[in-house]
């Protein structure tokens, strides 16, 4: 959770300890509205990680942006998660090649990541896949230069990229604090949501599953 003003982050709340968005989430953002309130700053819109990811975090994270929206009246902004990955790397200038590609990625499972491809000024080169990782998966962007690989499911996929253009970054998460960049060009492109409508990019449709009997 953070709030932003004038392009810099002015408050922030952040919980490392695991998934646990429905206990943590609501103190959270009651903090966050009490902060803007007690210092007289506007709210003029809500931004929301919106995929693809966890079924239950993006459910929840959307349901809370939504109600803030409603309550204050205000825009809604998705900024997609992958996206939003990059920021920080690009901000710290951790890449140094201009033709460099980054490949953010999203653990799924087993060898499966959520990924995608950018160039340095976050121009889409492969759109989101879930991708089972082998040798092959990458090798056509490899060839040709240095490929930069962050989040979560990265470091899992270390020994099956194995290539002199493949580049690992440990420590990449996806921030709140990390998405002002993005919703404020989305602001000035006038790229808002329909608060009624709008849900999150799940990649995979949700699955329950029937729970195993105990004996």
């Amino acid at each position: 959770m953070a709030v932003s003003q004038e392009g810099g982050c002015i408050f922030t709340e952040e919980d490392h300890s695991g998934p646990n968005h429905a206990e943590k989430l609501g103190t959270y953002v009651d903090q966050a509205l009490s902060f803007i309130d007690s210092h007289a700053i506007p709210l003029d819109a809500v931004a929301v990680s919106c995929g693809p990811g966890s079924y239950t975090g993006l459910r929840i994270g959307v349901s809370m942006a939504k109600g803030v929206c409603y309550g204050r009246g205000v825009k809604l902004i998705g900024v997609p998660t992958l996206e939003l990955l990059c920021v920080p790397v690009l901000l710290r200038e951790r890449v140094a090649e201009e033709d460099a590609l980054l490949c953010p990625m999203l653990d799924a499972r087993r060898m499966e990541v959520y990924a995608q491809v950018f160039d340095r000024s976050l121009n889409e080169v492969r759109p989101i896949h879930a991708d089972v990782v082998d040798a092959e998966t990458y090798k056509e962007y490899l060839d040709r230069g240095p490929v930069y690989f962050f989040g979560s499911g990265a470091m899992k996929c270390k020994e099956a990229i194995d290539h002199p253009n493949a580049h690992f970054i440990e420590g990449v998460e996806p921030l709140a604090k990390n998405m002002m960049p993005l919703a404020e060009k989305r602001v000035a492109l006038g790229q808002f949501e329909d608060v009624a409508y709008f849900v999150p990019f799940y990649l995979k449709d949700f699955v329950a599953k029937q729970p195993r009997k105990l004996l």
